[in-house]
């Protein structure tokens, strides 16, 4: 037999001490390193701001690149970020932006007005394809450069006078410019980077991978591991590096909600970007200082194919909106965690609140569905939900299909497809009925009610309405607040009748917290600027 070896009595504590150190999670770590790790939902399809069509890509832009200006996280209002100050003229065609002195890229290259120029030509270039590229057309001559019109670049309403002045001229006075230029559609891209890659206009190109990035925000591209995460670490150059404490932000895309909150618990995050509503009432229970339910102005929605038959009929578009128990959903299904939505902007959009008003009416849906010819769901085929596959969009569809058998004699299918996928199939038209959300840009209803008009950027519905075409026209080239709300009234009315969409519920913003997150305040509009954060003990 061999004999027992005796660990030496001063070898006890070391071993004690080596074992707790293996047992300390990626979340404490980073609290001693300042190293936040984030949620993202989704792996990024690219992370070049003029091409990023999605929230949880444009949430690592946010930590990459800057706009003139910011969204204060709680008022939503603009707030100077590469640009110090701005003024606009009297006829409010004219807005005039002064940059910070010394501004660079993540590069060390001096980053001037004119770079500013050049990105927005970029973005508006029709073989660049870019679908947030109406947000620019607040610009003189934008929309016709967009659309192949107008050849000639350099008749944009935006020039630069000097290094940093940057000059604008819009097509129409637009009161919320400020809270528009924050947005990543208008953030400023490398010319002379990107050209190295490939042409200007070219999608995809390998410019966008660590090493290759600059940008102009408070943090660069470390690492980017598809399917795993995105490392960003401090950008020395940032023009206000002496505020920042975070010296990383890790972003770690999981599609999977049930999974992100297993997780957390396991203290592999800091901040998850969501809860599933299974999971709300446990939390609400046992560790209520980690939840956090912000307001969001955002929208949880169904989008219709209407170019395909039955959905092509109004009245089976509207029948199905109007057997929707939207109070029982967001009493049952959602909690409590999320109200229920009667109109498609959300109150609180702005000063603008819809007076149109969206009951459930299993009456006058059945009787819809009759005058359609389908009495009792008859010689309709199975209609086919396409949902995103998280834990709220797939319970929405569980309670709606068996909302609509029983009430209307529906038959429904549901399909759950990962993000892209899901987004995809919506572009294409390739689905028939599908879950969708809308997270307001900035608070107007035009963020809202401007996503449909014939062939929109996000008109992922296929209708067409000229009346709705002309209100939004009208309501954009109205100076006056109230006739222009008024307008928009008119707008959101029209919607709810024609039933290309039909609204679920508003939006909350639930995720759980890890408590040595700090300044991390609630931000309707979503998108955080991550060097205001920092991490205690």
């Amino acid at each position: 037999m061999r004999p027992r070896l005796l660990l030496p009595f001063w070898l006890l504590p070391l071993l004690l001490i080596a074992s707790c150190a293996k047992r300390e999670t990626p979340a404490a770590a980073g609290v001693q390193t300042q190293t936040l790790l984030v949620g993202n939902a989704a792996e990024p399809a690219d992370l070049d701001p003029q091409t990023a069509a999605v929230l949880s890509d444009q949430n690592i832009l946010m930590a990459l690149f800057e706009g003139l200006t910011a969204l204060d996280e709680q008022t939503a209002q603009a707030v100077p970020a590469a640009a110090e100050r701005w003024e606009v003229s009297p006829d409010g065609l004219t807005w005039t932006f002064h940059l910070r002195a010394g501004l660079k890229w993540s590069n060390g290259e001096p980053l001037t007005a004119d770079d500013f120029v050049q990105s927005w030509r970029r973005v508006l270039a029709p073989a660049l394809a870019a679908e947030n590229a109406s947000y620019l057309y607040a610009l003189k001559n934008a929309e016709a450069i967009n659309g192949g019109k107008l050849p000639d670049p350099s008749a944009l309403g935006a020039a630069a006078p000097d290094a940093r002045t940057v000059l604008l001229t819009l097509e129409r006075p637009t009161p919320y410019l400020p809270a528009l230029v924050s947005l990543p559609a208008w953030f400023p891209i490398n010319p002379r980077v990107l050209t190295k890659f490939g042409p200007l206009t070219q999608r995809g190109t390998i410019w966008t991978r660590p090493g290759n990035l600059v940008g102009n925000g408070p943090f660069l591209l470390q690492e980017w591991s598809p399917n795993a995460r995105i490392v960003t670490t401090q950008n020395p150059n940032y023009w206000d590096t002496a505020h920042r404490q975070l010296r990383s932000v890790v972003f770690l895309p999981i599609e999977n909600s049930d999974t992100e909150e297993r997780d957390f618990r396991a203290g592999q995050l800091h901040l998850t970007f969501t809860l599933p509503v299974s999971k709300l009432a446990t939390w609400r229970e046992r560790e209520p200082a980690k939840l956090r339910v912000d307001p969001l102005l955002q929208t949880i929605f169904l989008r219709l194919n209407t170019t395909k038959p039955p959905l092509n009929d109004a009245r089976v578009r509207r029948a199905l909106s109007l057997a929707i128990d939207r109070d029982t959903l967001a009493r049952t299904v959602l909690a409590g965690s999320r109200p229920a939505a009667h109109s498609f902007t959300p109150p609180g959009t702005g000063s603008y609140t819809a007076r149109a008003h969206l009951g459930t009416d299993f009456a006058v849906a059945r009787q819809l569905l009759a005058d359609a010819g389908h009495p009792g769901g008859k010689d309709l085929p199975a209609l086919e939900i396409q949902t995103l596959n998280n834990d709220l969009h797939t319970k929405l569809a569980e309670a709606l299909q068996a909302i609509w058998l029983r009430e209307l004699g529906v038959r429904v299918t549901i399909a759950s497809t990962e993000q892209r996928t899901w987004i995809q199939n919506q572009q294409s038209l390739n689905y028939a009925i599908s879950t969708a959300a809308w997270t307001a840009d900035f608070p107007d209803p035009v963020t809202f009610l401007g996503l449909f008009p014939t062939g929109g950027t996000y008109n992922w519905t296929g209708w067409s309405s000229p009346a709705y075409d002309r209100l939004l026209d009208s309501a954009a080239r109205t100076t006056d607040a109230a006739r222009r709300a008024e307008i928009f009234q008119q707008a959101e009315a029209l919607l709810l009748d024609e039933a290309p969409v039909a609204p679920i519920c508003f939006g909350a913003q639930i995720y759980l917290i890890h408590p040595a997150v700090k300044d991390w305040a609630p931000a309707p509009l979503v998108f955080h600027r991550y060097q205001l954060t920092h991490l205690e003990n």
